[in-house]
């Protein structure tokens, strides 16, 4: 009897080993294979994709630099066409063409999607203005740009210039 019971305890723990045997069939080499290149296309196609993506973004990072260092190199004709306009002349025919170019170069900036910001009575913030002066004046209120030195020059997030103000305490 302890042979009976000796034999049904194997037969007990043989049982679990083939019934896994069983349940997990042995997989063709071609659907082995079959599986390996599926999974190296997988990769290559995400490797592209992630390849496309990075590249589409440094595109379009140059192209910005690219403008933003345009704009820049555009800034001090913008600058002496603002002197010019502030200037008292009885030359009308002077002030107007002085005023058509400073108007068409202003288009070509909104159509580059420049912003330009730095106007008097705007809130003063360090992150897109220099504050080169400070003044007292009673009918502004606190951290009020009270005078406009350069205007400043934005695209997108990018700060080209930093508008330079005066800012009333």
């Amino acid at each position: 009897m302890a042979k009976k019971k000796k034999t049904e305890e194997e037969q007990a723990e043989q049982t679990p080993v083939e019934e896994i045997a069983e349940e997990t069939p042995a997989l063709d080499p071609w659907e082995e294979k079959f599986n390996e290149e599926r999974e190296s296309r997988l990769r290559l196609a995400a490797d592209y994709d992630n390849f496309r993506k990075r590249t589409l973004k440094e595109k379009e990072s140059y192209y910005l630099s690219g403008k933003a260092d345009a704009v820049e190199k555009l800034l001090p004709v913008y600058d002496n066409l603002e002197r010019a306009l502030n200037q008292p002349t009885e030359d009308a025919a002077y002030k107007k063409g002085v005023e058509m170019t400073m108007t068409e170069l202003v288009k070509i900036f909104t159509a580059l999607g420049v912003e330009i910001f730095g106007e008097v009575g705007e809130t003063f913030d360090p992150n897109i203005h220099n504050a080169v002066m400070h003044t007292e004046d009673e009918t502004l209120g606190e951290n009020t740009i009270s005078l406009v030195f350069q205007r400043g020059f934005r695209i997108g997030e990018k700060i080209v210039r930093f508008a330079t103000v005066q800012v009333a305490n």
